[in-house]
């Protein structure tokens, strides 16, 4: 819109120089404009746009630095801990079963999590929103096909398509919360708390147990991952004026006595949430710690509806 209005400004100012003089009397004054002139006063007007800004070279290339930094960190740490002994074969393995789709739910919100940081990383750096919103989604999802890659030639795993279109979702998620404002109402969220599992390793020789977890990652059995809704803006204005602001309500998934692969119980969850954009603090850099910390699901009383009866939990 506009480009259109400024296309229709300067067609006015070439019909004009037609039907108007070149100098214009007010009130027995002569301002003396020459119309050749106005084209440069429409340009610079233009130039001059108030949301326009000037990419801050030095902050983009110490934010790509530092996110290269973390890539290669954590490509370390899964060296070590994942992909020892690589295969020169890659294999693609189907895991729909594998930790009762908690992984999948993992992928999604590691995705999503990471496009956020790479989003704030390139606002930072005055890179305009939508490019930040299509960079970040697009960045997060190469990453992530990149360990699914890496996965292809491990020892004991594959390419997982299910993990890969997790990813995917997870990415689009991100990027669609730009497009469609109320998906910024529906926040994906984690919560964890070691499994006994990896509190309490089975020591050598107990054949009585699988050591299942080695670390947070592959720890299951202590992680959640939620949904939390923004009630105050998603229920009809007459109830949402009752609806404390803070307040958001969550449901959540996470599974017990899981066997390492398919076998366990899923659990699911209702639970009250806390809505971090409502603390009173404000500013570039405080909006994204209260951004981040809604990536968070905090210790909130709630209902486990399943896998048998309900109960009243304080759910982590």
């Amino acid at each position: 819109m506009i480009n259109k209005f400024f296309i229709l400004f300067f067609i006015s100012i070439f019909f004009t120089q037609k039907i108007i003089p070149q100098n214009i009397t007010v009130a027995n004054d002569t301002l003396k404009i020459p119309i050749s002139q106005l084209a440069n006063i429409s340009r610079d007007f233009h130039n001059s746009n108030p949301l326009k800004s000037e990419i801050n070279y030095p902050m983009l290339y110490g934010v790509s630095a530092l996110v290269a930094a973390t890539g290669i960190a954590v490509h370390i740490y899964q060296a070590n801990t994942w992909w020892q002994n690589q295969s020169s074969t890659f294999k693609i393995m189907n895991d729909w079963k594998y930790a009762l789709w908690l992984d999948k739910a993992g992928h999604f919100y590691g995705t999503n999590l990471i496009a956020h940081g790479l989003s704030a990383s390139l606002e930072a750096a005055n890179i305009d929103l939508e490019n930040s919103a299509i960079y970040a989604a697009v960045g997060a999802f190469a990453f992530e096909l990149f360990v699914e890659i890496e996965d292809g030639f491990g020892p004991q795993w594959g390419f997982s398509p299910g993990d890969a279109g997790a990813d995917l979702l997870g990415a689009s998620y991100s990027l669609g919360q730009y497009y469609f404002p109320l998906l910024k109402h529906i926040q994906p969220r984690v919560s964890y708390y070691p499994s006994q599992d990896l509190l309490n390793p089975p020591k050598p020789g107990d054949k009585n147990r699988l050591h299942i977890a080695n670390n947070i990652t592959d720890d299951y059995a202590g992680q959640k991952y939620w949904l939390a809704f923004r009630m105050k803006e998603l229920l009809p204005k007459k109830i949402a004026k009752y609806w404390p602001s803070f307040l958001m309500l969550s449901v959540g998934m996470g599974l017990k006595n899981w066997n390492g692969f398919g076998g366990g119980e899923r659990e699911v969850f209702i639970a009250l949430d806390f809505d971090a954009e409502t603390i009173p603090l404000h500013g570039k850099f405080w909006q994204f710690v209260k951004n981040t910390l809604n990536y968070l699901h905090f210790p909130m009383p709630g209902i486990r509806i399943s896998p048998t009866s309900a109960a009243f939990v304080i759910v982590y």
